[in-house]
């Protein structure tokens, strides 16, 4: 096995990988992350509401949180040449900062793909990505699908039905605000607006450019080569998913002042490549609206991001991200 990640033809299932370094989540990380991405959820930039909504102060931004456990899970995808899919990714609980993120990563499926004469060999690994804080609680538990390379052209047997990963998944989307004072949050000032409805579309206006691409993916710990190394990425680095996605949220929270936060992923398509530089515009599509009690609502949206001149060219589409998010 390579030191720096394996190959396709060295993982088994079951294989667990827990040597990522454990990440607290503290004011700088959350300072930097938001330098990057853009953050306008009221709860973790108010310390003040933060306490009075879910507890205590500092709750850490969701896409903070998930982009610290993808990039522990990359011990295993080091050589990663393109993700999938997301399965399952609801949040569990809530963390603050203070707060030490710790991943294991476990092989829970293998497929190896058809063999071409005209390219290297590759195949699938689906794996369980399973986040706890520092007193053992969990945070995170998800599914992800990956495609590596093998090191050698050869036939490794490895036929694994991966349809069915993490598709029969309990996903709670009140598990970790179940507790919370939305009240608090709705009384805000500032925060309140119309609730979204079924059907709603809003095209965002203005763009956002993509810079700082590898610092991003050097704080969430991301060791995947394509986001460092523009040769392994064929020659030019690509941008980590999960930038684009912070984005993607930035700019449904300008849209929508009173979303509070994202709970969990129906799932996530990168439909296209993002380089440093690009500029993103978003096209938002209220799917679902379920009363959540207190004057909350669970709102099921899709965000589907374009590089380009503006949303009326939709030049390239590279996102297509479904997702659950609280208003109040």
């Amino acid at each position: 096995m390579n030191a720096e990640g394996p190959y396709f033809e060295e993982l088994e299932r079951g294989r667990a990988f827990d040597g990522a370094p454990s990440v607290t989540l503290s004011e700088g990380l959350a300072a930097v992350h938001q330098s990057i991405v853009g953050d306008r959820l009221r709860l973790p930039l108010d310390h003040g509401l933060s306490a009075a909504v879910t507890g205590a102060d500092g709750l850490a931004h969701p896409a903070l949180v998930w982009d610290i456990a993808i990039g522990q899970s990359t011990v295993v995808t080091h050589h990663v040449k393109a993700n999938l899919f997301y399965r399952g990714l609801v949040f569990r609980r809530m963390p603050h900062m203070g707060e030490t993120l710790t991943t294991t990563t476990t092989v829970e499926g293998l497929r190896q793909n058809r063999r071409r004469p005209d390219r290297a060999s590759t195949g699938l690994v689906a794996l369980r990505i399973h986040t706890v804080d520092q007193h053992g609680r969990d945070v995170l538990d998800f599914w992800r699908c990956a495609m590596l390379p093998l090191r050698a052209d050869h036939d490794t047997g490895h036929a694994d039905d991966l349809d069915g990963i993490g598709a029969g998944s309990n996903l709670n989307w009140t598990a970790a605000v179940k507790d919370w004072d939305l009240k608090a949050l709705s009384s805000t000032r500032g925060s309140s607006g119309p609730i979204p409805e079924a059907g709603q579309q809003v095209e965002v206006i203005g763009g956002d450019v993509v810079d700082a691409a590898p610092q991003l993916a050097r704080i969430s710990l991301n060791i995947a080569r394509v986001h460092h190394d523009e040769h392994a990425a064929g020659g030019r680095r690509l941008v980590y998913g999960g930038h684009t996605i912070g984005i993607a949220l930035s700019q449904a929270s300008r849209a929508f002042p009173n979303l509070a936060t994202v709970v969990g992923w129906h799932g996530c398509d990168h439909v296209g490549p993002v380089h440093e530089g690009d500029t993103l515009h978003s096209v938002i599509t209220v799917e679902e609206v379920v009363p959540a009690g207190a004057g909350a609502h669970l709102v099921h949206l899709r965000s589907e991001v374009f590089v380009g001149g503006g949303i009326v060219d939709r030049e390239r589409p590279v996102l297509d991200w479904r997702y659950v998010a609280l208003f109040a």
